[in-house]
């Protein structure tokens, strides 16, 4: 059998990226890659978390996840650009696009990432390290942004290999080159190593992923469980799930949240968030081809108490009203009417659209319902978010899509709605 040749494209600074090239090609001389910029939130509305930075911002010391005014400490003149979700599904789309015309096997991870299965395509289009460059030099040709290309035999391997240094460069990480090129490496760079893991395993007195995999299994066992297993094969390059054609995210859940920038203290509004927030949701769903068998709602009240409730559904569903009535009891029960600052919807349990059953107890409208949302998401793929708005949003002073990447067009306003 042909040892497999996998490669992980993973675009360099997505949202920022991606807000630039729109700057310049419509006449902006300002390249937002080269200044210390980021794209995030804003300090008068709540929002603000960086969501990415320049590599000059990155030089300042910003970082992702960070608070904007932390940012702005490090770095007085950052510019600051707010998301714009509908521009990243276009840009996402048009270099999976490219991707798709060198391999039937191309797996989209996330948005700003996928994997292309290579395997026997040399004949046609060449060496792979050949065509790797050649492929990232088209994308910066043709769509104006910059990604960085890893190979190897596995995905693992190969979205190791994407994360060297970058921007605009092609990597290797075959098994013969573990040893000298990520065994070195601290263990948070390690995928499925997080902070939590990183502390447990420093504790430990591992501190190189070449530590992990020198390591006794049955220690890492007993100290992380069954995840200790899955990083000590990690480490030493173990791993051999297959490139899932079309849109494929191993999520056990999405959801999105937004903090309000007035205090909700009334049902109506309060119902007029969760449509919104399960709008988004449901558009997810819908896109990554899942149904949700779970769906929970978070609260955050003005004094920064948080509490959160979830039901089982007997069928699952991806259809907006569906999500939204169970939101809204959940939300009903949940709440003790104290004033609101942030809401929050989630769904879980996910499963392929093509595996759901109807049962006699679902809305009598369900399957009607969800051909409407399905025209109205090719309408806004083709249009904008905006284009198609529910009429309960039209003055209401609330965005009809809040949460995930969406830009929240918040105005200034009280909470006596």
């Amino acid at each position: 059998m042909q040892d497999r040749i996998i490669m992980h494209i993973d675009v360099n600074s997505a949202f920022l990226s991606w807000q630039a090239v729109y700057n310049l090609q419509r006449g902006h001389s300002l390249d937002l890659r080269e200044i210390p910029s980021a794209v995030g939130g804003n300090q008068a509305t709540r929002h603000g978390i960086i969501l990415a930075r320049s590599i000059p911002a990155k030089n300042h010391g910003v970082k992702t996840g960070e608070p904007v005014w932390e940012a702005k400490t490090k770095c007085p003149g950052l510019v600051l650009v707010p998301p714009d979700r509908h521009l990243y599904m276009k840009c996402s789309s048009a270099l999976m696009d490219i991707l798709r015309e060198y391999s039937p096997r191309v797996q989209q991870y996330s948005i700003d990432e996928a994997f292309l299965d290579y395997t026997g395509m040399e004949k046609r289009f060449g060496p792979p390290l050949v065509l790797a460059g050649r492929l990232k030099d088209r994308v910066r040709e043709e769509l104006g942004f910059t990604v960085n290309i890893g190979i190897s035999c596995n995905k693992l391997l190969a979205k190791m290999a994407s994360d060297f240094k970058k921007p605009d460069r092609v990597h290797t990480l075959f098994p013969g080159e573990i040893k000298d090129k990520m065994w070195p490496l601290p263990v948070e760079n390690l995928f499925m190593v997080g902070k939590r893991t990183a502390k447990k395993l420093r504790s430990m007195g591992i501190l190189t992923i070449g530590d992990i995999a020198s390591a006794d299994p049955d220690l890492l066992k007993y100290k992380l469980k069954s995840h200790g297993l899955l990083i000590y094969d990690y480490a030493r390059g173990i791993e051999n799930s297959a490139v899932f054609p079309g849109y494929y995210m191993p999520m056990k859940g999405m959801g999105n949240s937004s903090t309000i920038p007035f205090d909700v203290e009334n049902t109506r509004t309060a119902r007029l968030i969760l449509l919104s927030l399960s709008e988004t949701v449901a558009m997810r769903l819908r896109y990554s081809r899942s149904c949700c068998s779970v769906i929970a709602v978070s609260i955050k009240y003005s004094d920064f108490r948080h509490c959160s409730h979830q039901q089982k559904l007997l069928t699952p569903v991806n259809c907006t009203m569906d999500i939204y009535r169970t939101a809204a009891r959940l939300f009903d029960e949940a709440w003790d009417g104290s004033p609101v600052r942030h809401m929050g919807v989630r769904a879980s349990g996910l499963d392929r659209d093509n595996h759901i059953q109807c049962s006699v107890f679902d809305h009598p409208r369900y399957a009607g319902n969800l051909q409407l949302d399905k025209a109205i998401d090719r309408i806004r793929n083709a249009y904008g978010i905006k284009s198609v708005v529910r009429a309960c949003f039209i003055n209401s002073g609330i965005c009809a899509s809040l949460g995930g990447m969406g830009s929240e067009n918040w105005p200034v306003m009280s909470s006596t709605l």
